[in-house]
């Protein structure tokens, strides 16, 4: 016997108690990485005994067991998290208590709470993603879950599950144009749908630091960071433009860069001694784009270089700072799309000596000797120092050309001397080692020189247009000050790697286990298509679905002619629609009262009158028997019922008449004029 037929033969209770675990299963699947371990082993022991149970017709356990693992459910969750209040340890507490109840559904009220918690827990996976595959499971959940609860009100016979699929199906296909609606025109609460991971982590990133060896591990992470899509569609910009600037780092420990510090005891000191104005200076025509940029849970935007216009957020408010950082006041932890305009041919910084330049040639002391020395060596050659700050760069990027450096994601564990270890040790690394060697050898010469951090490059998705930049993309560079022209992108990686900053060239992250087999299955070439078809449809999704904020819902009411909407226009459209909607179900409820058999309903209110008058018989009687009974238990005073009723079945059965419809109006009128027997008052 198949396990098809061993489930046929089972019992409707436990067919139906297997199936409603196996979608409660499926809703949980998805929050087992946000879930603790031993709550996902306890979840999975409590189902499987359920199932079981249900499978062998056992027994379930008793009150005491079940008030023992429900206080067992609530200490593991107090000791795990500290509280049962709050996201994670509600969500914790929720679906032990859900995985609980299963183990004493005895009642339709016990299934109806377990639906309960199943729905709620089915919408708390939103509080964690809200992408496209977490929508599509969630929907097939939905149906499951639904198909459960029309098969839980079905309570004889054997229903197919099949058919309490259809129905729930055509449930959710009729209150479809219902969520459409109030998704467009319910007012927007910040977050929508989602709610914001407390922390970060687990999340990978740009930061506001920057430690030697830390920008590489980024290269192992191919998930998206923005999409940019130029207003341009034809428009392909060579890759020395795709520089996304992020946080500037000028403070060196040694080993990690951090951004200037700002000293709350004397704020105002520092803004006057080292804080530089931007000075920026616009050349060349704009480029005007469009990004979408992934929750990064941090304050700064992703821009081309150089931005200085306000890119238009809304609602928000972006701030540039004097290192052409744009920053918004509160962390970005949803997405994010936002319109600007980029010039990428300028300068910026003063064009003569301050001396709040002197922040930028500071190195920690009794670090990088072997640097120093080189430094020295290069300062006292008359020829370098002859060609000013320029010519000491090019000798740099020289030496990486020519000296056997290698551009790799595994340079090895760098010590405390990061800078020295790179230039005569070991001469390989990954961007950040590269750039952070060329800042400290610029200080060392007495240069200004900080490292900015950030994205370059970016992958064209063919299918929808837009450009694709990845955490894999995360990128270090330099800039120095030069006399006369302010502060000047260097990149030394493209010294050591030019592929890498100017053939769209990555180094690639060691393929997996299934990478690897997905290889032997599909081409390159097929794998790529796929893959942009899946990033496209994403990007649909992010671009229509998440980032529908209260902006585009308000420009969909300019559309529909409101001149200045707000949230009361909102109210009177969701109102509109409600009318619309109890108008719409009432004239659809006349329409299909209106296709029922005008005869047998005629035939219903004369067995209801009899009725009334005391007089009850089968609803499947025919007019004949009923005038024969009318006469029967009335007498003579039933005689023009008996009469009606012979008329109304020739009507039916007879010849039809010339015009059914006026025969049937004339029996309607008829009914309402004769007189029907009334209720006997009991014999004393």
């Amino acid at each position: 016997m198949n396990l098809r037929q061993t489930l046929a033969a089972l019992p409707r209770d436990a067919r139906d108690t297997l199936f409603m675990l196996c979608v409660i299963a499926w809703v949980i699947a998805p929050l087992v990485r946000e879930l603790p371990v031993w709550t996902s082993v306890a979840v999975a022991l409590l189902l499987l005994l359920r199932g079981t149970l249900a499978w062998r017709a056992k027994p379930l356990p008793g009150r005491w067991t079940m008030h023992l693992l429900m206080l067992c459910a609530v200490a593991g969750t107090l000791l795990t998290h500290r509280t049962i209040v709050g996201r994670d340890p509600g969500l914790t507490l929720v679906i032990l208590l859900l995985a609980l109840k299963t183990l004493e559904a005895r009642a339709q009220r016990d299934a109806m709470v377990i639906f309960f918690l199943a729905f709620f827990t089915m919408l708390s996976n939103f509080f964690y993603s809200q992408s496209l595959v977490t929508a599509a499971a969630m929907l097939l959940g939905l149906l499951g879950l639904l198909t459960a609860l029309v098969n839980a009100h079905q309570p004889v016979g054997r229903p197919p599950l099949m058919q309490s699929l259809r129905t729930a199906a055509t449930m959710a296909a009729l209150g479809t144009p219902v969520m459409v609606a109030l998704f467009m025109f319910f007012p927007r609460m910040a977050p929508l749908w989602g709610v914001p991971n407390d922390t970060m982590a687990g999340r990978s990133g740009l930061s506001g630091q920057m430690r030697v060896g830390s920008v590489a591990e980024l290269a192992l992470d191919d998930r998206i960071a923005f999409r940019l899509r130029f207003d341009d569609p034809g428009y392909r910009p060579p890759q020395s433009v795709l520089y996304f600037r992020g946080p500037v780092l000028s403070s060196f420990d040694g080993i990690e860069w951090l951004a200037e510090p700002m000293r709350d005891d004397d704020a105002d000191d520092l803004r006057r001694r080292y804080t530089l104005p931007a000075q920026l200076e616009m050349r060349g025509p704009a480029l005007r784009y469009e990004i979408t940029l992934e929750p990064s849970f941090r304050p700064w935007l992703m821009l081309l270089e150089a931005t200085a216009v306000a890119p238009e957020l809304g609602s928000r408010r972006a701030l540039m700072m004097q290192d052409l950082q744009w920053m918004v006041r509160v962390p970005i932890n949803e997405l994010l799309r936002y319109r600007a305009q980029s010039h990428p041919d300028f300068r910026h910084g003063p064009r003569t000596a301050v001396p709040a330049l002197r922040t930028f040639t500071a190195l920690p002391p009794a670090r990088n000797p072997r640097t120093l020395a080189l430094a020295a060596q290069w300062r006292a050659d008359p020829q370098l120092a002859q060609g000013g700050t320029m010519a000491l760069v090019n000798a740099a990027l020289q030496r990486l050309r020519t000296g056997g450096y290698t551009y790799t994601l595994e340079p090895g564990l760098y010590g405390e001397h990061t800078a020295d270890e790179f230039w005569f040790d070991r001469k390989q690394g990954f961007c950040e080692h590269i750039a952070s060697a060329f800042v400290v050898l610029m200080r060392a010469m007495d240069v200004p020189a900080r490292i900015v951090t950030g994205y370059q490059g970016g992958e064209l998705n063919p299918v929808d247009g837009y450009w694709t930049v990845r955490q894999s993309d995360a990128h270090a560079w330099a800039e120095v000050w030069v006399e006369g022209q302010g502060w000047v992108r260097v990149d030394p990686t493209g010294a050591v790697s030019p592929g890498r900053v100017g053939q769209f060239q990555r180094l690639q992250a060691p393929q997996g286990v299934l990478g690897n087999a997905m290889g032997t299955v599909l081409s390159p070439d097929a794998a790529q298509r796929l893959r942009a078809l899946w990033e496209a449809a994403n990007n649909r999704w992010n671009q229509w679905v998440l980032n529908y904020t209260q902006e585009r819902q308000l420009d969909l009411l300019r559309k529909l002619g409101f001149d200045s909407p707000d949230w009361q226009d909102l109210t009177a459209v969701i109102a509109g629609l409600i009318v619309a909607s109890a108008l719409g179900g009432g004239a659809w409820t006349l329409w299909e009262r209106l296709q029922h058999d005008p005869w047998l309903r005629l035939l219903t209110l004369a067995r209801a009158r009899l009725a009334r008058a005391g007089l009850t018989l089968p609803e499947h009687t025919p007019p004949r028997t009923l005038a024969a009974q009318a006469l029967a238990h009335f007498g003579p005073q039933a005689q023009a019922v008996a009469d009606w009723l012979l008329r109304l079945e020739r009507m039916r059965y007879a010849p039809s008449p010339a015009d059914p419809r006026a025969a049937l109006r004339r029996l309607r009128r008829e009914m309402r004029q004769i007189r029907w027997p009334a209720r006997q008052a009991p014999t004393p």
